[in-house]
């Protein structure tokens, strides 16, 4: 039992200098962990941003970044992505795929017309807002009065154009207020 604590003193004692002389600057002062209250940002976002400029910090995203095999941004910084969600957010959606980049909606039907319904699919082939970055596709179901028999057909009419033309609108509008408020900043 006293040995220990003989042993345990001789084991702090030895370690004591080390611990006071990783405490001191490089003018010899003591020197307590920490940074100066006074030129720190209480923001913590601030404070991250300037670790960073220093070279006292780093991101896991930076590391995991480099061994990603693509870029991915959230959905809500694609114009194109919002602009078709507000577009169709009267209907329920059956399956929506950021990284597949689809949108398909479940049957919609309106209260006048129950025995008819609608599917839409939005697919993404670019993230640039142009006419031909999205296909369209617009289904129509047509059930008997029972809702027994249903027969389903794309619809090749104008709603397609219209639904593109609108989200194209939406986009723009969106991508618009996106520069404002980079100009702001």
């Amino acid at each position: 039992m006293m040995k220990s604590k003989i042993l345990k003193i001789t084991i702090f004692t030895l370690i004591l200098p080390f611990m006071l002389i990783s405490c001191t600057g490089p003018d010899g002062k003591f020197k307590l962990p920490g940074g100066d209250a006074r030129k720190t940002p209480a923001d913590p976002k601030k404070r991250v941003e300037q670790n960073l400029k220093e070279g006292r910090g780093f991101r896991l995203n930076d590391i995991v970044e480099k061994s990603r095999g693509g870029v991915f941004d959230f959905a809500s910084s694609n114009e194109l992505w919002r602009a078709s969600l507000d577009t169709i957010d009267f209907m329920p959606l059956a399956s929506v795929n950021y990284s597949g980049g689809i949108i398909i909606t479940d049957w919609y039907s309106s209260d006048e017309n129950l025995n008819e319904s609608i599917k839409i699919s939005i697919r993404f082939l670019t993230n640039e807002i142009r006419s031909d970055s999205l296909d369209i596709k617009v289904f129509n179901k047509q059930c008997n009065v029972n809702l027994l028999n249903c027969t389903i057909l794309e619809i090749d009419s104008g709603i397609p154009m219209e639904l593109k033309k609108k989200i194209l609108q939406t986009a723009t509008i969106y991508k618009e207020e996106k520069k404002k408020d980079k100009k702001k900043e």
